[in-house]
């Protein structure tokens, strides 16, 4: 290879190594999605009890990752869907969660996260029934999960069911809206939880290995802040 090839290759392998870490540190360091605040007027460690809605749609089209599957959360004041994983609560405060899901399935690689644990009666409500293992083996059940490790909080997130020739498919703008005529089919999950007494940031994720086109799943939104993982902060 002559001298010019040379340097031309190791020019184009520099920019590659730019533009990756470029991509890095803009989508995994300097993302900063809306924190929404669902502690306000609240009295921390006085037992309230605080109604956090969130879905997860199959795809993402008000990011520049209309591909990547994600969570959003209602803002409690304006009933905006945010973009975003991150939300603020009370200490020793009862969560009573809402999370609409409008995905398809993917079957998880240990069906241990089917079960519900760390919520009040370790059941799920999905359209008013309850649930306290949800087989993704078995069938087209579940699309996601909502887990905090560190309170052992796990709870699989069911799915509308295969779709079927002649009915609506996934939804396919983000954010979805449950409840509209016509609208395409989802499942309303309900369950609840005790937050911690002590304040801090509590990390939670899906479980599943939604995040297509990456090496065994757990690439893009599975590890990126906004889309399938986020923080509930917990304050006084």
């Amino acid at each position: 290879m002559s001298l010019p090839a040379r340097i031309s290759l190791l020019v184009v392998a520099f920019l590659g190594v730019v533009a990756i870490g470029a991509f890095v540190v803009i989508h995994y360091f300097l993302y900063n999605p809306p924190l929404v605040d669902y502690s306000s007027g609240v009295t921390a460690n006085a037992g309230a009890t605080v109604h956090v809605v969130m879905q997860e749609a199959p795809e993402n089209t008000v990011s520049t990752h209309p591909d990547w599957v994600s969570y959003f959360i209602q803002n409690p004041q304006t009933k905006a869907w945010e973009h975003t994983t991150l939300f603020q609560v009370p200490a020793g405060s009862r969560i009573d969660m809402t999370i609409y899901g409008f995905d398809g399935c993917t079957p998880l690689r240990n069906n241990y996260w089917g079960k519900v644990t760390g919520v009040l009666g370790n059941v799920v409500d999905v359209n008013g029934r309850p649930y306290s293992f949800i087989n993704s083996w078995s069938g087209c059940n579940v699309g996601h999960t909502f887990s905090i490790p560190s309170i052992n909080v796990n709870v699989p997130m069911a799915t509308p069911g295969l779709i079927q020739a002649n009915k609506p498919g996934l939804c396919p703008t983000s954010p979805c809206e449950p409840g509209t005529p016509a609208q395409v089919p989802y499942r309303v999950m309900q369950f609840s939880f005790i937050t911690p007494h002590v304040t801090g940031e509590y990390f939670w994720q899906c479980r599943v290995p939604c995040g297509g086109g990456f090496v065994a799943g757990f690439g893009g939104p599975m590890q990126t802040i906004g889309f399938m993982t986020g923080n509930m902060t917990v304050v006084s």
